[in-house]
Protein backbone atom coordinates (compact mmCIF):
# COMPACT_ATOMS: atom_id res chain seq x y z
CA UNK A 1 0.00 0.00 0.00
CA UNK A 2 2.78 2.33 0.99
CA UNK A 3 4.72 1.50 -2.18
CA UNK A 4 1.67 2.22 -4.34
CA UNK A 5 1.23 5.63 -2.71
CA UNK A 6 4.88 6.47 -3.36
CA UNK A 7 4.51 5.37 -6.97
CA UNK A 8 1.36 7.48 -7.35
CA UNK A 9 3.16 10.50 -5.92
CA UNK A 10 6.07 10.01 -8.30
CA UNK A 11 3.72 9.72 -11.28
CA UNK A 12 1.87 12.84 -10.18
CA UNK A 13 5.09 14.84 -9.92
CA UNK A 14 6.22 13.55 -13.30
CA UNK A 15 2.87 14.50 -14.86
CA UNK A 16 2.98 18.08 -13.60
CA UNK A 17 6.63 18.44 -14.55
CA UNK A 18 5.78 17.32 -18.08
CA UNK A 19 2.78 19.67 -18.19
CA UNK A 20 4.92 22.59 -17.03
CA UNK A 21 7.52 21.77 -19.64
CA UNK A 22 4.91 21.65 -22.37
CA UNK A 23 3.47 24.99 -21.27
CA UNK A 24 6.90 26.60 -21.29
CA UNK A 25 7.62 25.12 -24.71
CA UNK A 26 4.33 26.43 -26.04
CA UNK A 27 4.89 29.99 -24.79
CA UNK A 28 5.54 32.30 -27.73
CA UNK A 29 8.21 35.00 -27.66
CA UNK A 30 6.67 38.39 -26.86
CA UNK A 31 7.24 41.32 -29.18
CA UNK A 32 6.32 44.88 -28.20
CA UNK A 33 5.35 47.07 -31.16
CA UNK A 34 5.30 50.81 -30.34
CA UNK A 35 3.61 52.72 -33.17
CA UNK A 36 3.60 56.50 -33.51
CA UNK A 37 -0.09 56.70 -34.47
CA UNK A 38 -2.87 54.49 -35.80
CA UNK A 39 -4.71 57.59 -37.00
CA UNK A 40 -2.82 57.23 -40.27
CA UNK A 41 -3.65 54.46 -42.79
CA UNK A 42 0.05 53.90 -43.43
CA UNK A 43 0.71 52.78 -39.87
CA UNK A 44 -2.50 50.73 -39.75
CA UNK A 45 -1.12 48.77 -42.71
CA UNK A 46 2.26 48.47 -40.97
CA UNK A 47 0.56 47.06 -37.86
CA UNK A 48 -1.52 44.64 -39.91
CA UNK A 49 1.56 43.37 -41.72
CA UNK A 50 3.29 42.81 -38.38
CA UNK A 51 0.34 40.92 -36.90
CA UNK A 52 -0.01 38.75 -40.00
CA UNK A 53 3.69 37.84 -39.90
CA UNK A 54 3.49 37.12 -36.16
CA UNK A 55 1.12 34.22 -36.82
CA UNK A 56 3.47 32.79 -39.41
CA UNK A 57 6.71 32.95 -37.41
CA UNK A 58 5.18 32.05 -34.04
CA UNK A 59 5.52 35.17 -31.91
CA UNK A 60 3.02 37.25 -29.93
CA UNK A 61 2.86 40.94 -30.85
CA UNK A 62 1.49 43.52 -28.42
CA UNK A 63 0.71 46.86 -30.10
CA UNK A 64 0.84 50.27 -28.40
CA UNK A 65 -0.49 53.38 -30.17
CA UNK A 66 1.18 56.61 -28.98
CA UNK A 67 -1.25 58.87 -30.88
CA UNK A 68 1.71 60.99 -32.00
CA UNK A 69 2.60 61.84 -28.38
CA UNK A 70 6.34 61.30 -27.71
CA UNK A 71 5.82 61.26 -23.93
CA UNK A 72 3.09 58.66 -24.22
CA UNK A 73 5.37 56.55 -26.37
CA UNK A 74 8.14 56.75 -23.77
CA UNK A 75 5.72 55.38 -21.18
CA UNK A 76 4.55 52.63 -23.51
CA UNK A 77 8.10 51.45 -24.17
CA UNK A 78 8.83 51.53 -20.43
CA UNK A 79 5.74 49.35 -19.94
CA UNK A 80 7.09 46.86 -22.46
CA UNK A 81 10.35 46.79 -20.50
CA UNK A 82 8.51 46.18 -17.21
CA UNK A 83 6.52 43.39 -18.86
CA UNK A 84 9.83 41.81 -19.92
CA UNK A 85 8.94 41.42 -23.57
CA UNK A 86 11.64 39.65 -25.55
CA UNK A 87 12.19 42.36 -28.16
CA UNK A 88 10.78 45.81 -28.92
CA UNK A 89 9.92 47.25 -32.33
CA UNK A 90 9.65 51.05 -32.32
CA UNK A 91 8.22 53.41 -34.90
CA UNK A 92 9.20 56.67 -33.16
CA UNK A 93 6.95 59.70 -32.85
CA UNK A 94 10.14 61.72 -32.55
CA UNK A 95 13.61 60.42 -33.39
CA UNK A 96 15.28 62.41 -30.61
CA UNK A 97 12.64 62.03 -27.90
CA UNK A 98 12.66 58.23 -28.14
CA UNK A 99 16.36 57.93 -27.23
CA UNK A 100 15.88 57.59 -23.41
CA UNK A 101 13.41 54.73 -23.91
CA UNK A 102 15.81 52.90 -26.20
CA UNK A 103 18.61 53.35 -23.67
CA UNK A 104 16.31 51.92 -20.97
CA UNK A 105 15.70 48.88 -23.16
CA UNK A 106 19.44 48.59 -23.72
CA UNK A 107 20.02 48.59 -19.94
CA UNK A 108 17.38 45.88 -19.55
CA UNK A 109 19.13 43.78 -22.24
CA UNK A 110 16.04 43.89 -24.48
CA UNK A 111 16.95 44.26 -28.18
CA UNK A 112 15.37 47.11 -30.15
CA UNK A 113 14.50 47.41 -33.84
CA UNK A 114 13.35 50.73 -35.30
CA UNK A 115 10.78 50.75 -38.09
CA UNK A 116 10.13 53.42 -40.77
CA UNK A 117 11.68 56.15 -38.60
CA UNK A 118 15.07 55.90 -36.98
CA UNK A 119 16.40 56.97 -33.60
CA UNK A 120 19.00 59.64 -32.91
CA UNK A 121 20.66 57.52 -30.23
CA UNK A 122 20.65 54.35 -28.17
CA UNK A 123 21.68 50.91 -29.37
CA UNK A 124 19.48 49.57 -32.16
CA UNK A 125 19.97 46.07 -33.56
CA UNK A 126 18.47 46.95 -36.91
CA UNK A 127 16.58 49.72 -38.71
CA UNK A 128 13.94 48.71 -41.26
CA UNK A 129 12.68 51.46 -43.55
CA UNK A 130 12.39 52.81 -47.04
CA UNK A 131 15.31 54.88 -48.27
CA UNK A 132 13.55 58.16 -47.57
CA UNK A 133 16.31 60.30 -49.06
CA UNK A 134 16.01 58.41 -52.34
CA UNK A 135 12.22 58.69 -52.15
CA UNK A 136 12.52 62.46 -51.78
CA UNK A 137 14.80 62.51 -54.82
CA UNK A 138 12.28 60.48 -56.83
CA UNK A 139 9.54 62.96 -55.94
CA UNK A 140 11.74 65.95 -56.76
CA UNK A 141 12.86 64.62 -60.12
CA UNK A 142 9.33 63.75 -61.19
CA UNK A 143 7.89 67.10 -60.11
CA UNK A 144 10.73 68.97 -61.81
CA UNK A 145 10.10 67.06 -65.04
CA UNK A 146 6.36 67.78 -64.88
CA UNK A 147 7.12 71.50 -64.53
CA UNK A 148 9.61 71.41 -67.39
CA UNK A 149 12.27 72.39 -64.83
CA UNK A 150 10.83 75.82 -64.05
CA UNK A 151 8.16 77.21 -61.77
CA UNK A 152 7.20 77.88 -58.18
CA UNK A 153 6.79 75.00 -55.73
CA UNK A 154 5.68 74.45 -52.15
CA UNK A 155 6.92 71.82 -49.70
CA UNK A 156 4.73 70.58 -46.84
CA UNK A 157 6.99 69.04 -44.23
CA UNK A 158 6.27 66.24 -41.77
CA UNK A 159 6.95 66.29 -38.03
CA UNK A 160 10.36 68.03 -37.69
CA UNK A 161 11.78 65.58 -35.15
CA UNK A 162 11.31 62.53 -37.36
CA UNK A 163 13.99 60.99 -39.55
CA UNK A 164 11.39 60.46 -42.30
CA UNK A 165 10.67 64.18 -42.58
CA UNK A 166 14.35 65.10 -42.49
CA UNK A 167 15.34 62.52 -45.09
CA UNK A 168 12.47 63.11 -47.53
CA UNK A 169 13.09 66.84 -47.38
CA UNK A 170 16.80 66.31 -47.87
CA UNK A 171 16.34 64.20 -50.99
CA UNK A 172 13.72 66.52 -52.47
CA UNK A 173 15.80 69.65 -51.94
CA UNK A 174 18.98 68.04 -53.27
CA UNK A 175 17.15 67.65 -56.58
CA UNK A 176 15.38 71.00 -56.65
CA UNK A 177 18.65 72.86 -56.04
CA UNK A 178 19.96 71.45 -59.33
CA UNK A 179 17.34 73.38 -61.28
CA UNK A 180 17.71 77.18 -60.98
CA UNK A 181 14.41 77.67 -62.77
CA UNK A 182 12.50 76.14 -59.86
CA UNK A 183 11.86 78.29 -56.80
CA UNK A 184 10.56 77.01 -53.45
CA UNK A 185 8.18 79.80 -52.45
CA UNK A 186 6.89 78.20 -49.23
CA UNK A 187 8.08 75.45 -46.93
CA UNK A 188 5.94 74.70 -43.89
CA UNK A 189 5.40 71.92 -41.36
CA UNK A 190 2.01 70.19 -41.41
CA UNK A 191 2.66 67.29 -39.03
CA UNK A 192 1.94 64.38 -41.41
CA UNK A 193 -1.73 65.21 -40.76
CA UNK A 194 -4.57 65.60 -43.30
CA UNK A 195 -6.51 68.30 -41.45
CA UNK A 196 -3.37 70.29 -40.75
CA UNK A 197 -2.25 69.87 -44.35
CA UNK A 198 -5.50 71.45 -45.51
CA UNK A 199 -5.24 74.39 -43.08
CA UNK A 200 -1.59 75.07 -43.87
CA UNK A 201 -2.22 74.91 -47.60
CA UNK A 202 -5.20 77.27 -47.33
CA UNK A 203 -2.90 79.87 -45.77
CA UNK A 204 -0.18 79.32 -48.37
CA UNK A 205 -2.66 79.66 -51.22
CA UNK A 206 -3.76 83.02 -49.86
CA UNK A 207 -0.17 84.21 -49.59
CA UNK A 208 1.06 82.81 -52.91
CA UNK A 209 -0.97 83.73 -56.02
CA UNK A 210 1.26 81.62 -58.27
CA UNK A 211 2.07 77.99 -57.38
CA UNK A 212 2.95 75.36 -59.96
CA UNK A 213 3.88 72.35 -57.86
CA UNK A 214 3.54 70.85 -54.39
CA UNK A 215 5.54 68.12 -52.65
CA UNK A 216 4.21 66.70 -49.39
CA UNK A 217 6.23 64.45 -47.09
CA UNK A 218 3.26 62.09 -46.84
CA UNK A 219 -0.07 61.44 -48.52
CA UNK A 220 -2.18 62.53 -45.57
CA UNK A 221 -0.86 66.08 -45.92
CA UNK A 222 -1.17 65.85 -49.71
CA UNK A 223 -4.82 64.84 -49.46
CA UNK A 224 -5.55 67.67 -47.04
CA UNK A 225 -3.76 70.13 -49.32
CA UNK A 226 -5.71 68.74 -52.27
CA UNK A 227 -8.98 69.70 -50.58
CA UNK A 228 -7.72 73.25 -50.06
CA UNK A 229 -6.50 73.50 -53.65
CA UNK A 230 -9.79 72.18 -55.03
CA UNK A 231 -11.77 74.64 -52.87
CA UNK A 232 -9.63 77.48 -54.21
CA UNK A 233 -10.28 76.39 -57.80
CA UNK A 234 -6.56 75.94 -58.52
CA UNK A 235 -6.31 72.18 -59.06
CA UNK A 236 -5.52 72.44 -62.78
CA UNK A 237 -2.59 74.76 -62.05
CA UNK A 238 -0.83 72.81 -59.28
CA UNK A 239 0.89 69.43 -59.67
CA UNK A 240 0.78 67.48 -56.39
CA UNK A 241 3.26 64.75 -55.43
CA UNK A 242 2.81 62.82 -52.19
CA UNK A 243 4.57 60.03 -50.36
CA UNK A 244 3.33 56.62 -49.08
CA UNK A 245 0.84 55.49 -51.77
CA UNK A 246 -2.08 55.11 -49.37
CA UNK A 247 -5.33 53.90 -50.95
CA UNK A 248 -6.86 57.39 -50.99
CA UNK A 249 -3.76 58.88 -52.59
CA UNK A 250 -3.50 56.20 -55.26
CA UNK A 251 -7.15 56.84 -56.11
CA UNK A 252 -6.43 60.58 -56.33
CA UNK A 253 -3.58 59.83 -58.73
CA UNK A 254 -5.77 57.58 -60.88
CA UNK A 255 -8.48 60.26 -60.86
CA UNK A 256 -5.96 62.85 -62.08
CA UNK A 257 -6.13 64.97 -58.92
CA UNK A 258 -2.60 64.13 -57.77
CA UNK A 259 0.32 63.77 -60.16
CA UNK A 260 2.11 61.02 -58.25
CA UNK A 261 2.92 59.43 -54.91
CA UNK A 262 6.07 57.62 -53.83
CA UNK A 263 4.98 54.12 -52.88
CA UNK A 264 6.25 52.71 -49.65
CA UNK A 265 5.15 49.23 -48.62
CA UNK A 266 4.02 49.53 -45.00
CA UNK A 267 2.50 46.05 -44.78
CA UNK A 268 5.75 44.57 -46.07
CA UNK A 269 7.67 46.78 -43.65
CA UNK A 270 5.67 45.54 -40.68
CA UNK A 271 6.07 41.93 -41.75
CA UNK A 272 9.82 42.35 -42.26
CA UNK A 273 10.14 43.89 -38.79
CA UNK A 274 8.52 40.88 -37.11
CA UNK A 275 10.42 38.38 -39.25
CA UNK A 276 13.68 40.14 -38.40
CA UNK A 277 12.75 40.20 -34.70
CA UNK A 278 12.30 36.43 -34.77
CA UNK A 279 15.71 36.00 -36.40
CA UNK A 280 17.30 38.14 -33.70
CA UNK A 281 15.60 36.09 -30.96
CA UNK A 282 16.82 32.90 -32.64
CA UNK A 283 20.38 34.21 -32.43
CA UNK A 284 20.85 34.97 -36.13
CA UNK A 285 22.83 37.99 -37.27
CA UNK A 286 20.93 40.67 -39.23
CA UNK A 287 21.97 43.73 -41.23
CA UNK A 288 22.01 47.07 -39.42
CA UNK A 289 19.79 48.55 -42.13
CA UNK A 290 17.21 46.61 -44.12
CA UNK A 291 15.74 48.71 -46.95
CA UNK A 292 12.17 48.35 -48.16
CA UNK A 293 11.77 48.96 -51.93
CA UNK A 294 10.19 52.17 -53.26
CA UNK A 295 8.38 52.91 -56.51
CA UNK A 296 6.68 55.92 -58.05
CA UNK A 297 2.93 55.63 -58.64
CA UNK A 298 1.67 57.75 -61.54
CA UNK A 299 -1.40 57.70 -63.75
Amino acid sequence: MKASRVLAAILCVAFFATLTGLTAAAAKPKVGLAISTLNNPFFVDLRDGALEAAGKVGVEVNVADAQNDPNKQLSQVENFIQERVDIILINPCDSAAIVPAIKSANAAKIPVITVDRGSDGGEVVCHIASDNVEGGRMAGEYLAKLLNYKGKVVELEGIPGTSAARDRGKGFNEVIKKYPGIQVVARQEAGFDRAKGMTVMENILQAQPAIDGLFCHNDEMALGALRAIEAAGRLSAIKIVGFDATDDAVKAVKDGKMAATVAQKPRTMGAMAVETAKKVLDGASVDKFIPVPLELVTK
